[in-house]
């Protein structure tokens, strides 16, 4: 079973972490976060997640980060080797619990998973008025509203 290693500002990996272990509490050790503290020299950074990465000891370990181009990325590009280890970036809620619920399937299909988790979870969602009220319009303005 493919591991997941969370890599984050601080304290987002270990918050989406816990989110994932509300709804998987059997992941506990298949997902390991490492939140990214700032004022961490990014070489401290990547020694940490190499050791959590051996400590997994999964034969194959999706590796998320937030934000593509910042630290948490920069380190896990240094980190992954492109076989045992990929790296997606972007990370959400959605994309996490589709990612843990197929961390059984192959590296390159739970790629797959997580994008397609992440971007189907991302939606507007319409807001309909209960029965009997009007909706007020958007561009009215309750002097009410800006009153400290």
């Amino acid at each position: 079973m493919n591991g997941i290693l969370l890599i984050a500002h601080a304290p987002l990996a270990s918050a989406l972490r816990q989110c994932v272990l509300h709804v998987f509490p059997d992941a506990h050790d298949a997902v390991v976060a490492l939140d990214v503290q700032p004022n961490v020299p990014p070489e401290e950074t990547l020694a940490q997640a190499r050791m959590l990465l051996t400590q997994m000891a999964r034969p194959q370990t999706l590796v998320v980060t937030d934000v593509f181009g910042a630290t948490p990325c920069n380190v896990a590009q240094r980190l992954v080797d492109g076989v045992r280890s990929k790296l997606v970036t972007g990370v959400n809620l959605p994309m996490l619990l589709r990612t843990v619920s197929y961390r059984h399937e192959s590296l390159d299909a739970l790629i797959s998973r997580a994008l397609i988790g992440a971007t189907q979870g991302v939606m507007q969602v319409a807001v309909t008025a209960p029965q009997n009220q009007a909706r007020r319009s958007t561009h009215d303005q309750d002097h009410r509203d800006h009153q400290q």
